[in-house]
């Protein structure tokens, strides 16, 4: 599979410790939005498979990983590169917005 789970138990290990780019995508279950860019998001997991590592996390389970990089709306998409913050945005992205913001 090429998004991976993100959880607190895995944070450190996944993101922070990533030879490559993370692609964090917050989301929920019930967002409408969430569920619009969810193949765009997977799209780009697969394609860029072993150049980014996409990681899922859903703000109802991680409040904690979701509060620290203060998400106020989902979707929320950020890109950590070497254990910091290096781009974001909220809302619908296109598959060339997200490459661009994760520089593939």
């Amino acid at each position: 599979m090429a998004e991976l789970k993100i959880t607190h138990d895995n944070f450190e290990e996944e993101v922070l410790g990533s030879e490559v780019p993370v692609l964090l995508d917050f989301w929920a279950p019930w967002c409408g939005p969430c569920r619009m860019i969810a193949p765009v998001i997977e799209d780009v997991a697969k394609e860029y498979e072993g150049k980014v590592k996409v990681g899922k996390v859903n703000v109802d389970e991680e409040n904690a990983l979701a509060a620290a990089f203060r998400v106020a709306s989902i979707p929320t998409l950020v890109v950590v590169k070497d254990g910091a913050v290096v781009a974001g945005a909220v809302g619908y992205k296109t598959k060339a917005e997200i490459a661009a913001m994760l520089g593939v």
